[in-house]
């Protein structure tokens, strides 16, 4: 997550959109920069409005404008799937070694699903609040 004081914005890291690249373009001019721990990174629109929102308004202003990447979403799990199947992964429990991609997907799309296939959601990633808080700028990955 990268937070511009001064052009009151906030860009929020969704997984598996690049947003690793965006920070290391972005982050000189950021005013925070949240890295770690991924729960933090990749804090969804729920965490923001609970956790940040609160301490940004506080100290930097209200009327901050919230962005947000999505992926098309084949090739966002197609991106998880990659991953999961990277050198030294073989053993862990939600490596998709061994597994094609159709049952990843499959897999994915179930109620209660293998840990292989437990990657989240972009739409619930991006659910706007009761409140009112929502990203405010949505672009697609691809663009």
């Amino acid at each position: 997550m990268l937070v511009f004081s001064n052009e009151k914005l906030v860009f929020l890291s969704v997984p598996k959109t690049g947003t690793t690249a965006y920070e290391a373009a972005l982050a000189p001019r950021a005013a925070i920069v949240v890295r770690q721990p991924p729960e933090l990174k990749h804090a969804p629109v729920f965490r923001y409005n609970r956790f940040f929102r609160p301490a940004i308004e506080k100290f930097m202003g209200e009327g901050f404008d919230v962005l947000a990447v999505m992926r098309e979403p084949l090739d966002w799990l197609g991106s998880w799937y990659r991953y999961r199947q990277r050198p030294g992964q073989e053993q862990a429990r939600n490596s998709t070694h061994g597994i094609s991609f159709d049952d990843f997907v499959t897999e994915y799309m179930k109620g209660k699903r293998a840990a292989f296939a437990q990657v989240g959601s972009q739409t619930k990633f991006l659910e706007p609040q009761n409140n009112g808080t929502a990203v405010t700028h949505l672009f697609r990955y691809e663009d």
